[in-house]
């Protein structure tokens, strides 16, 4: 196995795109993306794409009145961010298209060369509430940039402002090439944050038998504790080559990989998950299917979570 520093990228955040449809999911996304750009001293791209199958149907003039009144509300949306301050000091560019959303989005990303997309879910489960194939799952998917998703159980002010308390951000890996290519995220962020990475590994729940021997409750929990151990210092050992400003935390345990690591999320207050996301040459059906440890994170997540695919800051 390649270490981390094999596996090192050149993070740099330069660009930011919120994407936005004007709701209270997207308003609550927004607020994270302003802080992030700030923090970063990154460029916000304000994004609103006019799509629906209804306009197309009723023509060319109904798509014009759309994006008119799209235009409009972006120009609000722009006045009311400088009014308060929140654009102060910051480079932005705020931009309308018509079309396919998720088709205009990786246009942009692809030529502004954007570093990080944000995105808000709506309903009570995240993705769950949405129909397969949504916008918002296309983005968090088939993105080539990291995606910052923001569901409806984050908080509605991003801690990672400055003024706000840092609370330890969690890093589940399962050692693979998308973890490697997520790590530097994690150390970023967590450096700008001053705070604790929280490394955690989920280990198999297989039972604990071998050659037809049955173990006592004592046993068993003993070879759990050598197996958790183990896991612990094969965490250490994967990042020793990283100076840390704060010792991070190394954490093994048994479990369900999602249910274990939103667990450990609640139990850790985490402000922000980082994870890899792995990449399959069919990510188009990818996108469909259901069941995946990254999409079951995302959708239970009390906090934002940082996608990073295993092809990131990979030449296309």
């Amino acid at each position: 196995m390649l270490a981390p520093l094999d596996y090192a990228i050149d993070v740099q955040l330069k660009s930011v795109l919120i994407a936005t449809d004007f709701s209270a999911a997207s308003e609550k996304a927004l607020r994270h993306a302003l802080a992030i750009a700030r923090s970063s001293h990154a460029k916000l791209y304000l994004m609103h794409v006019v799509s629906s199958p209804v306009l197309n149907i009723a023509g060319p003039e109904a798509v014009a009145q759309s994006t008119t009144r799209s235009l409009r509300d972006l120009m609000l949306l722009e006045r009311g961010l400088i009014a308060d301050g929140s654009l102060r000091d910051m480079r932005y560019q705020a931009l309308v298209y018509d079309g396919d959303i998720w088709s205009e989005l990786q246009r942009v990303i692809g030529r502004e060369r954007i570093d990080m997309a944000v995105v808000g879910t709506h309903g009570r489960g995240g993705f769950k509430k949405l129909m397969l194939g949504s916008v918002a799952e296309q983005i968090f998917r088939n993105s080539r940039c990291p995606v910052l998703t923001v569901g409806r159980c984050s908080p509605p002010e991003p801690q990672m402002l400055p003024s706000g308390a840092p609370q330890p951000l969690l890093f589940p890996t399962d050692f693979s090439e998308a973890s490697l290519r997520a790590l530097p995220y994690a150390i970023l962020f967590a450096e700008k944050r001053s705070t604790k990475l929280v490394l955690l590994h989920m280990l198999s729940l297989a039972p604990l038998v071998e050659d037809g021997l049955w173990y006592t409750p004592a046993a068993v929990e003993e070879m759990k504790n050598e197996a958790r151990a183990t896991a612990r210092r094969h965490l250490r050992d994967w990042v020793a080559r990283f100076n840390f400003k704060i010792e991070p935390t190394f954490v093994a345990e048994f479990g369900e990989p999602a249910e274990g690591i939103l667990e450990v999320v609640s139990a850790i207050h985490a402000e922000a998950i980082v994870m890899g996301l792995p990449h399959t040459a069919h990510v188009k059906v990818k996108s469909h299917l259901p069941r995946s440890t990254a999409y079951d994170v995302v959708c239970g997540a009390i906090c934002p979570v940082l996608t990073v695919r295993a092809d990131a800051g990979l030449a296309s």
